[in-house]
């Protein structure tokens, strides 16, 4: 006779004992203004996208792309500084 198991770490994937570290919690805080910059700019193309966009949405998509660069580069930098570890 054949038995018939269950993957346990897909049934139990998310159990309470797989909560995030603090350790991880920590690095999506320290990533949490990158995050946010590329939720705006995919807020901006999602709404130009339904629309043509005019010289002004072409300034806000420009910006929100530059400050999605400037969380990159900030995020990289404390991280070769040795602030994110």
């Amino acid at each position: 006779m054949e038995h018939i198991v269950t993957v346990q770490d897909a049934v139990t994937a998310f159990a309470d004992w797989k909560e995030p570290t603090n350790a991880e919690l920590d690095a999506i805080e320290r990533e949490m203004p990158r995050i946010l910059a590329d939720i705006e700019t995919l807020d901006v193309q999602i709404a130009l996208m339904e629309r043509t966009p005019a010289e002004l949405d072409q300034r806000r998509a420009r910006r929100d792309r530059h400050r999605v660069l400037v969380e990159r580069a900030a995020l990289a930098n404390r991280f070769v500084s040795g602030e994110a570890a």
